[in-house]
C-alpha cells in the first residue's frame, strides 16, 4: 500500500502519521505506509489540526479551503482529502 492514491473523482487521499511539538514543521519521511510530518505545535483545542491544513496548503499551493480530514480528528494517524490537488504527491520530498 502506498502512502497516497486518488480516489474516484481524482481527489488526493493521503495518509499521514503526525508528530506534534517539533521546532519546525517538516515532512520527515515516511512512517510505514504514511507520510510523517512533524509539527510544530501542541494537539490542544485543534492547533495542530489547523497547523497542518495549513502546512499542506502550502506545499501543494491550493486554498485551505480544499483540504479536510476524513479521519483520526484527534488520532496521530490521519486520512487527508486534497480536492484538486495540481501537484504530484513526490514533489514534497524533492528538495
Amino acid at each position: 500500500m502506498n502512502w497516497y492514491r486518488y480516489d474516484e473523482v481524482s481527489h488526493l487521499v493521503m495518509h499521514v502519521h503526525i508528530q506534534t511539538g517539533a521546532k519546525h514543521t517538516v515532512i520527515d519521511g515516511l512512517h510505514g505506509n504514511a507520510l510523517k510530518i512533524r509539527l510544530a505545535a501542541m494537539p490542544v483545542n485543534g492547533r495542530a489540526n489547523t497547523m497542518l491544513l495549513k502546512f499542506l496548503a502550502q506545499q501543494f499551493a491550493v486554498p485551505v479551503s480544499r483540504i479536510a480530514i476524513k479521519r483520526g480528528d484527534k488520532s496521530r494517524d490521519k486520512i487527508i482529502i486534497i480536492h484538486q490537488a495540481n501537484l504530484d504527491p513526490n514533489i514534497l520530498f524533492k528538495v
